[in-house]
């Protein structure tokens, strides 16, 4: 048996997408969501899936959480801008029955203002999003969250590619870096990693790099550049944003 978790807040744009993707192989789907304040939870009830409102305490709190709302060990966790390709699902289903390991992990394909970006550093990006919920949690430093088994859990690759449909213009981009790299600013402050301005300047340089030469950005053409300078932006910003958190604290 299988539960589908998904955690949300203002997602009506996204939300039938992704529940529509997996009605097929889910024997349940559990929406947990943040007190949303446009259509989201009206769409919920007309698919007719559980609807829980928890308030937002961060992104691995909140999928921790949900997690452990399911019915069923055999949990797969989306974002509400996923949905899976025919043959991710097809895959799922065949294991669903008869898991013969704790967790399995696919790629994800990101949709870029309409275009799939398969370079970039962005593709293959390997998410391990099915597994028995007894054998492990969600860890890492928000908002990058990252779903950890326990020592000795076996785990295995399927085919298909989990489809994310990340942001519909560069504004929203723009936006989501400032929000991410504030809470990625306060997250290394709060561990007491120090500002350097070598680092600000070389790190995201390289990105750039890395991302659009390294790992053929520039094969994505013009989106492809757009989602390497941003990514570079992002690094610069979040190492600004560090040092003067310290500099508000010398004051």
């Amino acid at each position: 048996m299988l539960s589908v978790v998904i955690i949300t807040f203002n997602e009506e744009k996204n939300i039938e997408r992704c529940i529509l993707s997996v009605k097929e192989i889910a024997d349940e789907i559990v929406v947990v969501d943040s007190f949303s304040t446009d259509r989201t939870e009206e769409i919920c009830a007309r698919q007719g899936v559980r609807f829980i409102r928890h308030a937002f305490e961060g992104y691995i709190e909140q999928k921790n959480w949900a997690k452990e709302q399911a019915s069923y060990d055999f949990v797969l966790s989306l974002d509400a801008d996923e949905a899976l390709s025919g043959e991710l699902r097809d895959s799922i289903s065949k294991v669903k029955e008869n898991p013969s390991v704790e967790g399995y992990y696919f790629n994800r394909l990101t949709n870029y203002c309409g275009q799939w970006v398969r370079h970039c550093g962005w593709y293959p990006d390997r998410k391990l999003r099915l597994w028995d919920r007894r054998k492990g949690s969600w860890k890492g430093v928000n908002p990058h969250d990252e779903f950890f088994l326990e020592a000795g859990a076996l785990k295995q690759y399927l085919q298909g590619d989990l489809l994310h449909f990340s942001f519909y213009t560069v504004d929203q981009h723009l936006a989501q870096i400032n929000k991410f790299s504030s809470i990625k600013a306060q997250g290394m402050f709060d561990r007491g990693i120090k500002p350097s301005c070598l680092k600000m300047i070389i790190s995201p340089a390289f990105k750039f790099f890395r991302d659009y030469v390294i790992k053929l950005g520039f094969l994505d053409g013009y989106f492809g550049y757009l989602v390497c300078s941003n990514s570079a932006y992002s690094t610069f910003l979040k190492y600004a944003k560090l040092k003067a958190l310290y500099k508000t604290k010398a004051l």
